[in-house]
């Protein structure tokens, strides 16, 4: 019989955030008895296997570290540990890289055995090894997807490159690098995601779409698939849509004061076009959706053009644009008006037939949503002008441009404020803001002539943040509401910086104004602000601790 051995908490300092568990150690356990018992082995030393233990003093997991002594024949070590400690060597037992490391091991070994095989009976070459290879594929395909959804990924980016395959994931708008894959798996996994799609695994010249549904932990999952050729192959960009991640409130994504209250007030309207303007990867379809959720009522007939349909809305008709059959935004849209909605959504105007299409159901009527590749809001006017559109029917039809971008939210965790900023900073804040009436401060305290830090945070990194100090995303955005005087000037084909001027007597305030403020409420950081909002966002920026540069 082995003994177990108490180390008194914190008798022996172990640095747990930096641990290693061997993967010889962490194989010695299944995942049943860690959930079950609550204790991890991690490390193993001559005689000694070191276990860390939530709650030794549970008689079931001493019987459980009794017999797991005596299986391994050695002394049992128990450190006991905290849930939080816990949960983070349970993160370190699931490393992506192991399980896929396994894979691969299996996947060389049958690949071994079935090219013995094969020069017995080369005919069936094709066949074999399609059955032999699945099994390792798929579970590395099941490991990437689960470790991107469980890293909170909003895309996954498998490349091939010259010496291998790269995995990275995108989290909170920024690409990571996660994992790489010999060169010789990289077909196999993209043939893998192609049959969970549907797609055609023989045909590697030209792009194709997909999508796909899982279950994780009860709940549904999607996946938009884009494979696209590459020099070295073919590159797929898994896009992940959770129902929950994306069904969100105009107030949880960032909209607040004078803006939220725009938007309000512009769909009550019975007729006109509501825009949502941004580059890809902005939160436009989010937005859209959150004011779907709001519009969706019994006594409301809402139709929808989607490319593709990102999110089921329960009351609310939904079809999918299919240009490979000449279904397209514009054929569409014509269908649309034939089933008497009140409210049309067009995923995004692309095309002058489109817009006009869409600028003529707002004048019949009809409440149109959609979205548009601008800068910004006050853009969106010149863009559907050089499109083609007459400036007085557009005056008529535009009711509400919403510009937007996402910026990274400071973990609540380790958020920590600034001890200093630069001057050329506190200028910029001066400058942005230093004039705004206090109804647009969104009930900050700001003086222009403070010397101190203006209460800027900052996260230092930690376990929930990944040590990134980020951790979720929030909108900054600038709301152009149309009303009779902007209506006039569109009519009259005023300029950017003539619009611009009269929506400032508005209350209107910019992007940048937003997410200042934004940062000021402790929200994102000035850094974050400056990097989607300008070009040159390595100017006048401030170190992450705050000191000056």
């Amino acid at each position: 019989m082995f003994e177990i051995e108490l180390q008194k908490k914190n008798s022996v300092d172990v640095d747990w955030d930096k641990l290693e568990i061997p993967e010889e150690v962490a194989s010695s356990i299944s995942m049943e008895a860690v959930d079950k018992y609550q204790f991890i082995p991690f490390r193993e030393e001559d005689d000694f296997l070191d276990i860390a233990v939530v709650d030794y003093e549970n008689v079931n997991t001493q019987n459980a570290l009794k017999f797991f002594a005596n299986k391994k024949e050695k002394k049992v070590r128990a450190f006991q540990i905290d849930k939080e400690i816990f949960d983070l060597l349970i993160e370190k037992l699931n490393n992506p890289k192991v399980e896929i490391d396994k894979a691969l091991e299996s996947f060389e070994k049958e690949s071994k055995e079935d090219n013995e095989a094969l020069s017995q009976a080369k005919k069936k070459k094709k066949e074999k090894m399609n059955v032999l290879q699945e099994a390792p594929v798929a579970k590395i395909v099941e490991v990437i997807i689960k470790n991107a959804i469980d890293g909170g990924s909003s895309d996954i980016h498998i490349e091939p490159l010259e010496d291998n395959v790269r995995v990275r994931f995108r989290v909170d708008g920024v690409l990571h690098s996660s994992l790489f894959l010999p060169s010789k798996i990289g077909p196999a996994v993209v043939s893998r995601i192609k049959i969970l799609s549907n797609l055609k695994i023989d045909e590697k010249r030209k792009p194709q779409d997909g999508r796909f549904r899982i279950k994780e932990e009860g709940q549904s999952i999607d996946f938009r698939i884009s494979t696209f050729p590459v020099s070295n192959g073919e590159k797929v960009v898994m896009r992940i849509l959770d129902k929950d991640e994306g069904l969100t409130s105009l107030g949880d994504l960032g909209f607040v004061g004078r803006d939220l209250n725009a938007v309000k007030e512009a769909i009550k309207e019975p007729y006109g076009i509501i825009l949502i303007t941004g580059p890809t990867g902005s939160g436009k379809s989010t937005t859209l959706y959150a004011i779907l959720r709001m519009l969706n009522e019994v006594g409301v007939n809402i139709v929808t053009l989607e490319d593709p349909v990102e999110y089921v809305l329960d009351g609310v008709s939904q079809s999918q644009v299919r240009p490979e059959i000449d279904y397209t935004f514009a054929s569409g849209l014509r269908s649309i008006l034939r089933q008497d909605p009140d409210i049309v959504m067009v995923g995004e105007i692309r095309d002058t037939e489109t817009a006009e299409l869409a600028v003529h159901a707002a004048l019949t009527g009809h409440l149109v949503l959609s979205t548009l590749h601008t800068n910004t809001a006050i853009g969106a006017v010149p863009r559907l002008i050089d499109m083609g559109i007459q400036s007085f029917l557009l005056s008529s039809a535009l009711r509400l441009v919403v510009g937007q971008r996402l910026v990274r939210r400071i973990c609540s965790n380790c958020k920590t404020e600034k001890e200093s900023i630069s001057n050329p900073v506190k200028e910029m804040i001066n400058k942005e803001i230093g004039n705004l009436p206090k109804e647009s401060l969104g009930g900050i305290e700001y003086d222009v002539n403070s010397q101190d830090n203006y209460g800027l945070y900052y996260g230092k990194g930690c376990r929930t943040c990944s040590n990134q100090g980020m951790k979720g995303r929030v909108s900054i955005s600038e709301v152009l509401d149309v009303n009779k005087r902007i209506s006039q000037m569109i009519g009259d084909e005023s300029g950017y910086h003539e619009l611009i001027k009269a929506a400032r007597k508005d209350g209107f305030t910019t992007m940048k104004q937003d997410g200042i403020i934004k940062a000021l409420e402790g929200k994102t950081t000035i850094e974050e602000v400056q990097r989607v909002t300008e070009d040159d966002s390595g100017e006048e920026m401030i170190s992450a601790k705050g000191e000056q540069e």
